[in-house]
């Protein structure tokens, strides 16, 4: 399976956008060669702005410049666009500003820059913002169709982006949709339900459950706000059990939005896959999902975890 930059997708997907709409602007706080925004710099460089290490100044910027008619993204890394929360709340998301934020170096995946450069409480902070869109690409393809997606938005949205290569694991034909999921494979025994490179993982995780006699369905859910309450619900009721796997805290990510749905509608048991209250570690990007057990192993054993609790429940 190949493995593609999710980042490099997002910046050679603005350079078409930006060859057929004017309005299309991109802000960046100089980072543009790691998020990719350099190839707008380059091709578009009137509609380029480097705003500098001012990264509030950005955000009021984009807010000022949406709400004029101007389509603007927005770039960093993932951690240093939360130091402007503030901004975020008043300028964008009160006014409904049309801003598109596409962040990257989102997650564990950061790798060896650390804990200080990890963020795993990025989509909890942006998806308790009011008016707010909040977008987990699994892959190349499906990040080059959220940005076309992004095109011709009238809210503000958050779309978050990783630093390493990805395996490619969508169709080319893939065609994003807000608060929609994409049933990858399906099964009986159990849900998993995924997000960004969670999604590969759990695919593979699958895979090997299938070896073992077990029916694993596995769900690619990008938009965590909206989330699709309708998937949830139904795989709820018809498998049972469900496990939820990130790159992100397991507070306020994707396992607490599954969870608030499930209690709410369907109550069936939900495990959680993810960064377990506490910062992220300097060290080899693929080898800290070992570490912090977000890996195919844990996956694995989450889910048998949970058919033993359901042939529990069946024992007269």
């Amino acid at each position: 399976m190949k493995s593609e930059s999710l980042r490099d997708a997002y910046g050679k997907e603005l350079v078409k956008l930006g060859s057929k709409d004017a309005d299309i602007v991109v802000l960046d706080a100089d980072l543009s060669s790691s998020t990719k925004t350099g190839y707008f710099a380059n091709a578009f460089p009137d509609r380029f702005f480097n705003m500098g290490i001012s990264e509030q100044s950005m955000v009021t910027t984009a807010a000022g410049l949406a709400l004029s008619g101007k389509k603007p993204f927005v770039s960093t890394f993932a951690i240093f666009l939360t130091r402007t929360y503030e901004q975020i709340r008043q300028s964008v998301c009160y006014n409904n500003a049309p801003v598109r934020f596409v962040v990257t170096h989102g997650g564990i995946t950061v790798g060896e820059d650390g804990a200080t450069h990890q963020i795993v409480e990025d989509v909890g902070i942006m998806s308790g913002l009011p008016n707010m869109n909040v977008i987990v690409p699994s892959d190349s393809i499906e990040t080059r169709s959220v940005i076309d997606y992004l095109a011709n938005v009238d809210k503000p949205h958050y779309v978050r982006l990783s630093r390493e290569k990805f395996p490619v694991i969508n169709d080319e034909d893939y065609e994003f949709r807000i608060g929609k999921s994409i049933t990858m494979k399906d099964g009986t025994d159990l849900t998993i339900i995924a997000d960004g490179v969670m999604v590969s993982k759990s695919m593979e995780a699958a895979e090997q459950l299938k070896k073992q006699g077990i029916s694993a369905r596995v769900i690619n859910m990008p938009s965590i706000k909206p989330i699709d309450r309708d998937a949830i619900i139904r795989s709820a009721r018809e498998t049972g059990h469900i496990v939820t796997a990130e790159e992100h805290s397991v507070y306020n990510g994707l396992g607490s939005r599954v969870a608030e749905v499930v209690s709410e509608s369907y109550p069936v048991p939900v495990r959680r896959i993810g960064m377990r209250d506490t910062f992220g570690k300097s060290g080899k990007a693929w080898e800290l999902f070992s570490y912090f057990h977000m890996d195919v192993k844990d996956i694995i054993n989450e889910a048998m975890t949970c058919l033993e609790e359901k042939n529990y429940e069946n024992i007269p």
